[in-house]
Formats: structure tokens, C-alpha cells, sequence
């Protein structure tokens, strides 16, 4: 099990501190209070230095305890500040952030020790597919949110299919990949397990496939999607349409209640293969005083 800590040298991110079910980040010149349930322990700064410090802070409403609706409230400015802004990951993409009614601005910055091994392997199939002259890597991006996987997957090379079942995020993903300067991915507004499975049946394969799936969820026809009781089935789906040989996986669980342990144990048993390199851990993120915040847990298979 390995634990993997998001760059400390991000300019355009900062956890400042955490504590008593908050966090203090700063996202490029804006710092936000956003709760954190994982967040046990005192804070270090004051509440006041939290308070002098922050432009804006998010407020729990009254969907608070309610499935779906966990994460909703409101945003009470401190500062002036806009409503969207952008900030940059390295040289592989920029980002737009918002303030959503649920807590969300757009990016989860954990993930970039993620988005740095999609870049890594995607660049290595893709300069190994032309050196054999194959076709560029295709990379399978579910569940896929605001598009940093596919990001830094279409930056190393890849010919990039990005789902999600909420049009409105897709076509915040699009918008993403107009500001780093990309194009040509392919943007898929359906239920994940529907399109997988239809990709089964033809036959088509991926050398890479990321996979970021919700605890809840609905498809855009009304599919249900509840992680306990479909992962698996889901996995074996995937287990169809992953290359045999030369290719990746990233499963990332947010989910509470979920181990790293479990994940790795639900992959390598969905996911035949021989000859392929695994690992398995937690992502987190470190304040300023030096405490690490788990957010994930995760899988990745190379093969």
C-alpha cells in the first residue's frame, strides 16, 4: 500500500490548514473554507486568521443528511471575488473553477498524483504505438466529471473518449479543454455501465481506462447507479474492453467506508491478467503545519 501526496510544488494550489470539519485552501489568488468531514482535529490558525484570510466560505443548507443532496449549501463572500476563475496544473492543462451549491469548485486536487500517472503511461504507450506503427492509445475516461484525467491523457497522446451522465459538467469539461488548448475529444453524455457493456459487444478495446465512479448516481435516462451494487459488475465489464496487453487502469473511490484494501481486492478479481504491475493506496493532501488529510483510495494496474 502506497500513500500519495499531491505536489507540493502546485503554485495554483495550497491547503493552508484543516481542522474541526473544515479546510482552508487556496486556489490560485482565492482561498476558500469548504467543509471536511474527514477533518477530526483542531484547526492550527484561529478562526479568526481562517476568517481574515478567506474570500469566500461554504455554508451546509438544509439538504444536509439527505441522499444526493449531503454536499448542498451556500457560498457567503468575505472578499470580493468572481464567480469563475482559472488555474493551472503544471503544463499539462488549466482549469475552470466555479462556486457550485455543492461545496464543488471543479477539480480535486488530490487527484493530481493521478493525472500525473495517466500523463506518464499514456505518453509511453503512445510513443511505443508509434514506434510499432499502431494507432494512437485510446483512453476511456468514466464517470469523468470535469475532465482532468482526460486532460492530461489527450496531453500525452491519447485519442480520449470522456462520459459522464450530467451534460452540464461535460460541457464544463469542454470549456477546460478549449482553455489548455486541445481538442478532439469525444464527449459522451450516458450511463457508464450501459456504454461499456455496448462497447463489449463490439468489440472494441482501450488501452487505458480511469474510472472515478459516485456513490450515487443517475444516468441521463434515469439509470440507477449505486456503487455497492454495481462496482463489481461494472469491473467485469471493464475487464472486457481493457487491452490485454499494454494498458492501464485508474480506480478511484471516494466513497466512505471504502478501503484501498477492498478496491485492489475488487480490480484483481474482475481484472484477468498475467504479467501486470499493481498498486494500491490513499491519496491525501498536507497543511501547512504538516498534517495529511486522506480524501481517496485507489488502484492502478499496468499491464
Amino acid at each position: 500500500m502506497i500513500l500519495l501526496e499531491s505536489p507540493d510544488k502546485w503554485s495554483d494550489y495550497e491547503l493552508i490548514d484543516s481542522g474541526a470539519f473544515e479546510k482552508l485552501e487556496r486556489f490560485g489568488p482565492y482561498i476558500l473554507i469548504r467543509p471536511e468531514p474527514k477533518a477530526l482535529w483542531n484547526k492550527n490558525l484561529s478562526e479568526k486568521e481562517w476568517l481574515r484570510l478567506a474570500h469566500t466560505k461554504f455554508t451546509t443548507g438544509a439538504g444536509f443528511g439527505m441522499a444526493g443532496k449531503e454536499d448542498s449549501g451556500t457560498w457567503h463572500r468575505l472578499k470580493e471575488m468572481p464567480d469563475q476563475w482559472v488555474i493551472s496544473y503544471k503544463k499539462l492543462m488549466k482549469m475552470r473553477l466555479g462556486l457550485t451549491s455543492f461545496k464543488h469548485v471543479g477539480i480535486f486536487p488530490e487527484q493530481a498524483p493521478n493525472w500525473d500517472y495517466i500523463y506518464n503511461n499514456t505518453a509511453e504507450l503512445a510513443g511505443q504505438n508509434k514506434s510499432m506503427g499502431m494507432q494512437t492509445p485510446k483512453v476511456l475516461n468514466l464517470f469523468a466529471y470535469t475532465g482532468g484525467a482526460s486532460l492530461a491523457a489527450k496531453c500525452a497522446g491519447a485519442d480520449v473518449i470522456h462520459l459522464d451522465s450530467v451534460r452540464q459538467v461535460v460541457t464544463w469539461a469542454r470549456q477546460n479543454m478549449e482553455i489548455s488548448r486541445m481538442d478532439n475529444i469525444r464527449w459522451v453524455v450516458e450511463d457508464a455501465l450501459k456504454f461499456v457493456k455496448r462497447e463489449a459487444r463490439r468489440g472494441n478495446k482501450y488501452q487505458g481506462i480511469i474510472m472515478d465512479p459516485p456513490a450515487y448516481g443517475h444516468g441521463p435516462d434515469g439509470e440507477k447507479w449505486k456503487l455497492d451494487e454495481l462496482l463489481f459488475e461494472m469491473m467485469q465489464s471493464v475487464n472486457s474492453i481493457l487491452a490485454p496487453k499494454d494498458s492501464f487502469l485508474v480506480l478511484n473511490l471516494y466513497s466512505n467506508g471504502y478501503s484501498a484494501l477492498l478496491s485492489d481486492t475488487i480490480v484483481k478479481s474482475a481484472i484477468k491478467y498475467k504479467e501486470a504491475t499493481s498498486q494500491y493506496g490513499e491519496l491525501y493532501l498536507k497543511d501547512n503545519s504538516g498534517r495529511a488529510l486522506p480524501l481517496s483510495v485507489f488502484t492502478r494496474l499496468r499491464r
